[in-house]
């Protein structure tokens, strides 16, 4: 609250009568006020206000979800969306419950060792016994003020409808020394033809029991406006009618029913709190002498007594309204909860759905009819249950009528499915949309409800559709409403366990997809065969221990004899005991799986590997690496470019590329450890078969670790460590963590080894990058409609020497730089990786001083056409 000194005090404030109209003029402008709030209020505004009524009674949820008590859901405001729309706005919390003091029931019980929402019924408040009623006799000697006071006092605590009905006749009987008392009370629905008022209790005496009166008490049904009844509710005025047969509105046919003659009437509406009409109230003949009329007085005392009496049954409604509405959401969280237990087959789902639904809507018939996904125009599933498959139900064929596909057109189902609209019949045979053909074997169709079962898209994908409620009685509004909340809950289960078998089918055909390609990119046995009758020449042949190694003398099978040399001497195959069969299939099959790109190809692979092997042995490392650590490395040499596309994770990602949408860091990295996993798990490809478990997840790791590494953002990510580490020369062998960081760096310096080669080979192999990195850029300008960066750029090519300086500077240098500080060994490779810059460099100033002289040629030209 801002007090009026605070309003005083700021001098932009304005005076209290102007801040009285302007309050005015907000409370008569509700929608400048939502509008206004949608664009100004701030966050802290709104939690300061649900803070300041969290305790009221109107909170948000209570006046239907509207805030500040205008409606939000109109669409006549201009202001833009919150940019806060999607957080959560606070509702209610625990601590609002405890400020009443009391401990709430549990919401999940026990049933038949079940958990369930559904637990006992609640029950009328009992915290002390109810006060007994004052005997007859003792309230007649009563006047009439402390007479009056001792009936209301006992209603005024009875929550139970029958009994607070029954008590409020017999006080009325006692009141008005009437003989006879019934209550009407008002249902249904205005302008509908189901308003009109039932009695809850038919001539009640003085003497009679609320049992008596349940028991003998025929409902009856006067339509609103029509009869004695029907006119007091209408109009709410009071009739005393001294005799009942010289009034026209009089039924007398309820005289003949019941025995009983009917001589005098007063007849008064019951009203409540807001002065609406709830029901009426009648008192039939005064006792004593016959035919004597109700008086005025009589008239104040009933008129008094049916204030508080309206009061009193309002209470009530509410309070079994409450109950009601806490047992229906037992009832959906039950459901839910059923739902979303049943994810794995539609057919089940749905019999569940059905048997809850029969049992709980009492018809004798539900259906669910599912949209056929792929025409969208057709059923594709019919279920159908009848009451009797409740005690049969171990026999009932869960599986819908896979068959029964027709039009959504046709039909009460076809319409519904059709338009989304709800249809409630009474009389289906008056419908022209309704087949009569459906009825046979001697069922007929009375009444039809039939709803939409949409996802969360709200596109329908079924039908749900109740048939003639067990008591004969037409659907009412409060079943429609039951029966919506319940196919919300169907249409977000269905939906679920649609994308769940979907995700199966999936799942399928990705298995049979690897299947048929693990067969196709895997070696036959005739290749294994093949390689296996070559003679694997020595290393010295190879010159495989030599840095400057090239492998543009050598064919494809001179790259695989040399493989298998690299993993002989290292005596890999006889330590692991790995079956040389083995060995060769899965080796010609990691070739196999290598795509014909420009560069990121099989003798990329190749060539990384023998880098590998080089700096194990010359750089001594094979007293520092275990054997395990040398399996991996080779392995993550020879794997880490598998299945490569010839472009980076940069343009994965801006393609949203499958890779992509499964791999959110090290997109391509990624891939090609589970593309080797994949090889080496595939039959006949098992290199890891007689490894022990631990050996095998640590040999695992460590090939995930090689492969990542070779991840520049990775390296750029570890490189300070380990730089760090080598300048202080502390490297430790028995750290993991060091350990793990040699690895990742070897991966980086091997993947990176042609920057070191001889002149003649980097510049082939220079051609080669940029041969696939200029196929990437015309990707991009292709497909994304974007200009690639210049290394990517084929109009960008007379600046590769300046690039490749750049990246020698940046990426290259420093990890060589590092190597050779930590070991004389590989100082060849900083010493190629120089001489390249070198080579580089002076390609670079030629480049300059040729564009320089074409540029001044140029200039000469135009300066000659100026001239003359």
């Amino acid at each position: 609250m801002i007090l009026p000194l605070e309003r005083d005090s700021d001098p932009g404030f304005p005076a209290d009568d102007d801040y009285l109209k302007v309050e005015q003029w907000l409370d008569n402008h509700p929608d400048f006020v939502q509008d206004y709030f949608s664009r100004k209020a701030t966050r802290t505004l709104i939690d300061g206000w649900l803070y300041e009524h969290s305790g009221s009674v109107e909170s948000p949820v209570a006046i239907g979800g509207s805030l500040l008590g205008y409606d939000m859901s109109s669409t006549g405001s201009n202001s833009k969306a919150s940019s806060g729309a999607n957080t959560p706005v606070r509702k209610i919390s625990t601590q609002e419950f405890e400020k009443r003091g009391q401990i709430l029931k549990p919401m999940v019980f026990t049933v038949d060792g079940v958990p369930s929402f559904l637990g006992s019924a609640t029950s009328l408040p009992d915290n002390s016994p109810p006060k007994p009623r004052r005997r007859r006799s003792e309230l007649k000697v009563l006047d009439e003020r402390e007479l009056m006071y001792e009936l209301l006092l006992d209603i005024c605590n009875d929550l139970d409808m029958t009994s607070l009905y029954h008590k409020i006749l017999q006080n009325v009987s006692l009141l008005l020394g009437a003989d006879r008392c019934s209550l009407f009370l008002v249902e249904g629905e205005k302008n509908t033809s189901d308003f009109c008022l039932c009695s809850k209790l038919f001539d009640v005496s003085i003497r009679s029991t609320v049992q008596d009166s349940t028991r003998l008490s025929q409902e009856i049904r006067v339509p609103w406006g029509t009869g004695i009844v029907g006119h007091v509710a209408m109009t709410g005025e009071v009739l005393n009618i001294p005799d009942a047969y010289e009034d026209p509105r009089f039924n007398k046919e309820i005289d003949r029913m019941t025995g009983y003659k009917t001589d005098t009437i007063l007849s008064m509406p019951v009203k409540d709190f807001n002065g609406h009409v709830i029901g009426v109230a009648q008192a039939i003949n005064k006792t004593g002498r016959k035919h004597k009329p109700f008086n005025e007085h009589d008239e104040r005392v009933f008129k008094s007594y049916l204030a508080f009496c309206g009061i009193g049954i309002n209470n009530a409604q509410m309070y079994e309204r409450s109950v009601l509405e806490n047992r229906r959401n037992q009832v959906l969280l039950d459901l839910a909860w059923l739902i979303f237990e049943e994810q794995s087959n539609v057919a089940r789902l749905i019999h569940k759905i059905m048997l809850h639904t029969q049992s709980l809507l009492r018809c004798q018939r539900c259906q669910v009819l599912l949209v056929d996904e792929t025409s969208q125009g057709k059923f594709s599933q019919i279920f159908d249950f009848q009451v009797g498959d409740i005690e049969n139900d171990d026999s009932y064929r869960h599986e819908g009528n896979q068959e029964s596909r027709f039009p959504l057109n046709i039909g009460i189902t076809g319409h519904v499915a059709a338009t989304g609209e709800t249809l409630n019949l009474p009389d289906a045979y008056l419908d022209t949309r309704f087949n009569s053909d459906v009825d046979r074997d001697g069922f007929r169709t009375k009444s039809i409800l039939c709803m939409p079962v949409k996802n969360t898209q709200g596109v329908v994908i079924g039908v749900v559709q109740l048939v003639n409620k067990l008591d004969g009685t037409a659907f009412n509004k409060n079943d429609e409403n039951f029966f919506e909340a319940f196919a919300v809950f169907c249409g977000m289960g269905i939906n679920n366990t649609h994308m769940y078998e979907k995700a199966v089918r999936a799942m399928a055909r990705q298995r049979v997809a690897l299947e048929i390609l693990s067969y196709h990119s895997s070696a036959t046995f005739e290749e294994v065969q093949r390689l296996k009758k070559m003679n694997v020449p020595l290393v010295h042949q190879y010159s495989l221990t030599d840095y400057h190694f090239s492998d543009f003398n050598l064919d494809d099978d001179d790259t695989l004899k040399a493989t298998v040399r690299m993993f002989l001497d290292l005596r890999l195959i006889e330590k692991f005991r790995i079956s040389y069969d083995v060995f060769l299939k899965w080796l010609l099959t990691v070739k196999k799986n290598y795509r014909s790109v420009a560069y990121h190809n099989w003798r990329h692979a190749f060539n990384v590997t023998q880098t590998m092997f080089t700096m194990i042995l010359h750089g001594r490392l094979n007293n520092v690496l275990n054997d395990l650590e040398s399996l991996a490395l080779l392995v993550g040499c020879l794997s880490h470019d598998l299945d490569h596309r010839g472009t980076n994770n940069q343009f994965q990602i801006k393609t949203m590329s499958p890779l992509a949408q499964l791999y959110s860091t090290s997109t391509m990295e990624r891939h090609h450890f589970d593309h080797c996993l994949m090889i080496i798990n595939t039959k006949g490809n098992e290199i890891f078969a007689n490894l022990n478990e631990d050996d095998y997840k640590t040999l695992v790791s460590m090939l995930e670790e090689a492969i990542l590494a070779t991840d520049l953002a990775l390296y750029f990510k570890n490189r300070c460590e380990f730089f760090h580490v080598v300048d202080r020369d502390a490297l430790n062998w028995s750290d993991e963590r060091q350990r793990s960081l040699l690895r990742g760096m070897m991966m980086t310096a091997c993947d990176l080894s042609a920057i070191t080669k001889p002149w003649k080979i980097q510049q082939k192999v220079a051609e080669l990058i940029a041969s696939e990195f200029f196929e990437q850029g015309d990707l991009e300008k292709k497909e994304l409609k974007e200009k690639p960066i210049d290394m990517m750029d084929r109009d960008k090519e007379s600046l590769i020497p300046v690039m490749q300086i750049s990246f020698i500077d940046s990426i290259c240098l420093p990890i060589y730089q590092a190597f050779a500080k930590f070991n004389d060994g590989f100082k060849p490779l900083l010493d190629g990786c120089l001489s390249n810059r070198q080579q580089w460099q002076q390609l670079a100033e030629n480049g300059t001083s040729e564009n320089k002289d074409a540029e001044d040629s140029e200039n000469n030209t135009d300066g000659q056409i100026i001239s003359s």
